[in-house]
């Protein structure tokens, strides 16, 4: 096995050199990292003239070198980098969703998460407190909650599942995709829309967050929202399944809302059951998969926003989900992770969603 190592050293380094790699020398480029690097990866075949070749022929992997790991967690079962690296060998190439964010006049992808909120904050605002570890981000949350911290903001939301029949709707949603081989394959390249597999990024089907507001998507305000957070992988950190009916292909993103003026220990309670099965289910948790959204922060005039884990202007932004854009390598061809609560023994019958 012939491999080429790059030591990097600086940011945005692992961004250029995606850009410009020879896609046809390669079968993957393994990033010896935290999720950061995998993100600069996707970023820098997103922005080639050939972004769609350039996706779909290079898998990223992940050896988690990092604090976080979600990368690895997701599609091996572990943080371990010995484990990771054993079930790169072994494993299978699996099409993965990537989000496009406009945000002003920039475009770029992201592979993993958006967060506005406690959870943006209580990473983003602990870095010089990357010495206690994970503790600091424990602080961080802590600190926010037991101010009952708000960030007010007006949220615009395409959904596909999670109004009408709520969070069962969802169970049922996860069941039909992970029982139903011909919804769980993921399309072909250029298989939908027509779309030249030597071209850039595909079109936005919403346009930009300097757009008009798309028809048929819900608006509302939320003044009282304490945890925006929406996943398009299930693990956010070890054991911690944030957004437990995700998947890797299904062209949906899992949204997540938590209102921030709840009682503090009734806050803290909802948050800290992210690591049993009881947290999908919680009353204070919203819970719906979406195609598309656009966020617009409000009363604040500096804050936190972040994509994958890094910080971004704070300024609105639009996401629109790519079904099956990216390659990655998993373990079993999906995510590790087990699925929103009692998932396996609700009823599919009558069900539409596609």
């Amino acid at each position: 096995m012939h491999m080429d190592v790059v030591t990097l050293t600086r940011g945005g380094e692992a961004t250029e050199l995606a850009e410009k790699v020879d896609i046809d020398k390669y079968d993957t480029i393994m990033a010896c990292s935290g999720d950061g690097t995998p993100h600069e990866v996707f970023n820098g075949l997103a922005r080639r003239a050939d972004a769609r070749r350039a996706l779909s022929k290079i898998a990223v992997s992940h050896i988690p070198c990092g604090s976080g790991n979600a990368m690895s967690c997701n599609l091996y079962g572990s943080s371990r980098p010995a484990f990771a690296a054993l079930a790169i060998i072994k494993g299978v190439v699996t099409p993965l969703d990537l989000v496009s964010i406009t945000q002003g006049d920039r475009r770029f992808v992201s592979f993993l998460s958006q967060a506005i909120g406690i959870i943006a904050e209580s990473d983003l605002a602990t870095e010089h407190l990357r010495w206690m570890g994970s503790a600091r981000f424990d602080l961080g949350v802590f600190a926010r909650v037991f101010r009952r911290k708000c960030y007010p903001c007006d949220l615009a939301i395409k959904v596909e599942v999670g109004d009408e029949d709520g969070k069962d709707g969802v169970r049922a949603y996860y069941k039909r995709h992970t029982s139903d081989v011909s919804l769980a394959k993921a399309p072909a390249l250029g298989e939908s829309g027509g779309e030249g597999e030597g071209e850039g990024l595909p079109p936005l089907k919403y346009g930009t967050v300097q757009d008009e507001l798309p028809g048929g998507w819900e608006l509302s305000s939320r003044d009282k929202i304490g945890t925006f957070y929406c996943g398009n992988m299930a693990f956010m950190a070890p054991d911690v399944n944030f957004f437990s009916a995700a998947m890797a292909s299904d062209g949906c993103m899992d949204m997540v809302s938590i209102n921030g003026d709840l009682r503090p220990l009734t806050a803290l309670k909802t948050l800290m059951s992210v690591e049993t099965s009881k947290f999908f289910d919680s009353p204070h948790v919203s819970y719906k998969k979406v195609s598309a959204y656009r966020i617009t922060p409000r009363e604040q005039k500096e804050g936190y926003i972040s994509i994958d884990g890094e910080r971004v202007p704070f300024a609105p932004f639009q996401a629109e989900v790519h079904r099956a854009l990216g390659r990655v390598i998993s373990k079993r061809g999906c995510f590790e992770a087990d699925g929103p609560a009692n998932w396996d023994s609700i009823s599919v019958a009558g069900k539409p969603y596609a």
